[in-house]
């Protein structure tokens, strides 16, 4: 036979086989379709927009990963859904609470072999991530929140870097509450393991000036934390308050008629579970210069989080402070 001939088969197979490999590997993405705001269950890809009901204030997206739905709100107010695809078994979606650490429109990942992650906002810094993709029906991605191509788009120009994402087990609509505000609303670096004894303090703003805020109250450490952009900037000793569950709520832009901050509560709870921020007050013997100097630091979209679980390797992660569930942990 002709070495020529052969040759030339071989550079054809060659070529057909790169093409195979190449097309398996080339990204595919649900267009996506708005619907109508009465549209009760969404089919594939689609998408409720209506932006217009809250023209302002900080953004919440909450991901419901049993219902494969993502809400978004502003200012309290439910401005859009959209279906998703979240992890699939073996590469679950991390649940917890998620600052937005960096925004990309024409992302590229370098985990999953260049994959193109368009309208990227991601979470965590181990590769999980809000972006346009494929959707299946189904969870079906490494552990990132897939969405419908032109709904990414219009998501993209709400979000802010450091607005707050929830991912959640369960889904029920946020209630709106000003309770937290009797406690939070707007000297010694704090070291990660001091023990404080009862009503003593510390409080660091400057080690970290900017960024998005969360709080976090331990019950069986009896300490309040407050950390700005992933920093530890103060820390509190309180008396025990009885905290049971995990709790979170959500600064909105706006104060009540005593000035306190107003609060979305945003894990779904019913309102018999709300703890009484009152009665937490006035048992906890957290001294008022703290309370004054967090109350300077919270801004619309800050995150309160009240846990009857330690704060450890567990709980918090570093860069991009996140809140984890028991038994998750801190990579997707």
């Amino acid at each position: 036979m002709n070495p020529n001939f052969l040759k030339q088969c071989a550079v054809i197979l060659c070529a057909a086989l790169t093409l195979t490999t190449a097309s398996s590997f080339a990204e595919t993405f649900t267009e996506g379709k708005q619907v109508p705001p009465t549209t009760q269950k969404l089919g594939l890809g689609d998408f409720v927009w209506e932006p217009e009901r809250s023209p302002g204030g900080p953004v919440l997206i909450v991901v419901s990963v049993p219902e494969q739905v993502a809400y978004v709100y502003r200012n309290g107010i439910r401005i859009a859904r959209t279906s998703v695809s979240t992890g699939r078994p073996g590469h679950p979606t991390p649940t917890g609470v998620f600052d937005i650490l960096e925004k990309e429109k024409d992302h590229v990942s370098t985990i999953y072999k260049g994959a193109e992650m368009p309208w990227m906002e991601r979470l965590t810094w181990t590769g999980i991530a809000m972006h346009a993709g494929d959707l299946p029906g189904y969870p079906d991605s490494h552990g990132c929140v897939r969405l419908p191509l032109e709904f990414s788009k219009l998501l993209y120009t709400v979000t802010t870097k450091g607005g707050t994402v929830i991912i959640a087990d369960q889904h029920s609509t946020p209630r709106e509450t000003v309770h937290p505000g009797m406690l939070f609303s707007q000297t010694t670096p704090p070291a990660t393991d001091a023990a404080l004894a009862p009503g003593q303090f510390a409080w660091a703003p400057d080690k970290s000036a900017s960024g998005p805020v969360t709080i976090l109250v331990s019950e069986p450490d009896k300490v309040v934390y407050v950390y700005r952009n992933g920093v530890e900037i103060g820390r509190s000793a309180i008396r025990s308050v009885g905290i049971t569950g995990l709790h979170i709520f959500s600064a909105l832009d706006g104060r009540d008629e005593q000035g306190r901050s107003k609060w979305i509560r945003v894990d779904g709870k019913p309102a018999a579970n709300d703890p009484n921020i009152a009665d937490m007050a006035q048992k906890s013997g957290i001294d008022q210069q703290f309370i004054v100097g967090v109350r300077s630091v919270v801004i619309p979209g800050t995150t309160l989080v009240f846990t009857d679980q330690p704060v450890g390797p567990q709980t918090q992660s570093a860069p991009g402070f996140k809140i984890l569930r028991p038994g998750e942990v801190t990579q997707g």
